[in-house]
């Protein structure tokens, strides 16, 4: 139709308003394992005279497997560090396609001038029948059809199978009370909370940062965080006394919603382990905080609070049954000048947490090699001493200060270096992956909260996308990014390639994932294009499909 036109692009584009995307890595037929979600982009671009609206409909025998949101513009004031590397998609601060949201009644606007997209993904129940089913999208305006994008979708005879890995994003139960405005613990924090660990299930994140104690991450020295405190505590008689209801509901709520791996909130302050948490509790008959920044790590009171509330603690999880699931921590990214300070904090749990898995994120491999973390979360860009000198369980973990080379997940990088992740956790055979924001809606440091439809950079100190990966949708109910779903994607690649491995063995899924020749496949060193991607996944699902026919 003149004034409309449209074409099918991949779910690894990023549709800028003032440029046409490319077309590379599309596929005339998208396939999925049972319980995979694949999806595809239409952008569109209408040079009427004024804004109008537009209605997709979906059509065909594939429908009832299709949803289709309008990807929205999100502003990006602080696109990247000045210390970056040349594979971003612009340099400049604006507006940036990130946001999916559902369509209105009303339709999309058609903005003259501008590209923009839909977000159509088709999803593989667990009972799907193999097969292809055609999908189609009808683009209509005042009742009259502009075009239609037809899609195959076929749905192969095989499961894709569950993570193999833990991978936990940073749930931060705090961000949704203030948000919200609810009261912590009410009946409608609890609601909002599971509707956000749901939606980080769905997208195969399945560990959750549990704070037995309000987290003390990303917080200014000598402030605090709203208290999301899920063990009660009493000094009475000379002795500690720990009540888990609270956990025990947390708990029951995480299982419902399909969590596998519990990660508990760290037990001293980030950076170095030089203080406690903040921690209340009902002291001299008064309810107070207990400890905080005015104690030491160290403190003989502290060692032997410590001491008390890891044996309850340990009991607890273990009737509930999650003990050999769960996984503990010291303290966040401490770096070498406070090597001192960790190993004092490591030596001071070290016997109650021998019998227990303990993870921290570090960069140093001399923390390993003198034995204070036994399972190291290593920074991509540091991870390859700790590759020739292998740990027998070693994660990987990328943040704001992941800026060059390695993958990562800002939102004006190319999607290809989001979904490139799962190729190379398999590649490498990581153990688990960990990422410090799933919903941080403060500024840096929590000194205040921010609106993340308005900021997406914790206000001008991490690029923008960096703090978060959902927005905080109506009623309670997150609202995906275009990065959810390329996560998503990253990580059914590696469940699929693993699936591979187990019908064919290593040799043949690593043979899927070959490069051209002048290239390489390691974390700072990948293909950076959306057809390696694209076809190593066909390739996989080929190998599949020759061994379920």
């Amino acid at each position: 139709m003149e004034g409309f036109e449209w074409k099918i692009v991949s779910s690894m584009k990023k549709v800028f308003p003032v440029r046409e995307p490319s077309g590379e890595g599309v596929r005339e037929k998208l396939t999925a394992l049972r319980g995979e979600t694949v999806s595809f982009q239409i952008a569109y671009r209408w040079s009427g005279s004024r804004r109008e609206k537009m209605h997709p409909e979906l059509c065909g025998k594939g429908k009832e497997m299709a949803r289709i949101r309008k990807v929205c513009l999100v502003p990006c004031e602080y696109p990247l560090h000045p210390e970056s590397d040349e594979d971003y998609l612009t340099r400049e601060p604006g507006l940036y396609p990130d946001l999916l949201q559902e369509i209105s009644g009303e339709g999309v606007n058609l903005i003259p001038g501008q590209w923009r997209s839909l977000w159509v993904d088709l999803e593989a129940q667990d009972s799907s029948a193999p097969g292809v089913y055609p999908v189609s999208v009808r683009m209509v305006r005042n009742g009259e059809c502009m075009g239609t994008v037809d899609m195959s979708f076929e749905i192969l005879n095989a499961d894709l199978p569950p993570l193999p890995i833990p991978h936990t994003e940073w749930f931060h139960s705090d961000c949704l009370a203030e948000y919200y405005q609810v009261e912590v613990f009410s009946e409608e924090y609890w609601r909002i909370t599971e509707n956000f660990i749901r939606a980080a299930v769905k997208r195969k994140c399945n560990m959750i940062l549990t704070p037995v104690f309000t987290p003390p991450l990303d917080t200014a020295v000598g402030g605090y965080r709203l208290p999301v405190q899920l063990t009660d505590v009493v000094f009475e008689n000379g002795h500690w006394v720990f009540g888990f209801e609270k956990l025990r509901r947390w708990v029951e709520m995480c299982r419902r919603c399909g969590i596998v791996y519990y990660e508990i909130s760290h037990l001293f302050t980030q950076w170095g382990a030089k203080c406690t948490p903040q921690i209340f509790g009902t002291k001299d008959g008064q309810y107070q905080r207990i400890f905080g920044w005015e104690t030491d790590a160290g403190s003989p009171e502290y060692t032997e609070f410590l001491h008390s509330f890891l044996c309850a603690l340990k009991k607890e999880l273990k009737q509930l049954g999650i003990l050999e699931h769960t996984f503990f921590h010291v303290s966040d990214e401490p770096g070498e000048a406070v090597l001192e300070s960790y190993q004092k904090a490591v030596e001071l749990v070290a016997e109650d947490l021998g019998d227990c898995q303990v993870i921290d994120a570090l960069s140093e491999y001399a923390f390993y090699e003198k034995g204070l973390v036994r399972q190291p979360v290593c920074s991509l860009d540091h991870i390859q001493p700790f590759l020739e000198k292998r740990p027998e369980k070693l994660w990987g973990y990328y943040c704001t200060s992941q800026a060059v080379n390695v993958p990562n997940r800002f939102i004006v990088q190319p999607g290809y270096r989001t979904r490139i992740l799962g190729t190379l956790l398999y590649r490498y055979q990581l153990d688990g992956f960990l990422h410090w924001g799933y919903n941080f809606y403060h500024s840096q440091f929590s000194t205040r909260s921010i609106d993340p439809y308005l900021c997406t950079d914790a206000d001008g100190a991490f690029p923008s996308g960096d703090p978060f990966l959902v927005y905080p949708g109506r009623d309670g109910i997150p609202e995906e990014s275009q990065r959810m779903m390329l996560m998503d994607e990253a990580m059914s690649d590696l469940c699929a390639l693993k699936l591979l491995e187990q019908m064919a063995g290593k040799e043949t899924a690593y043979r899927c994932l070959e490069v051209q020749e002048g290239e390489e496949l390691n974390f700072e060193k990948y293909p950076r294009r959306i057809s390696y991607l694209a076809g190593m996944r066909e390739k996989v699902n080929d190998e599949i499909r020759k061994r379920t026919e």
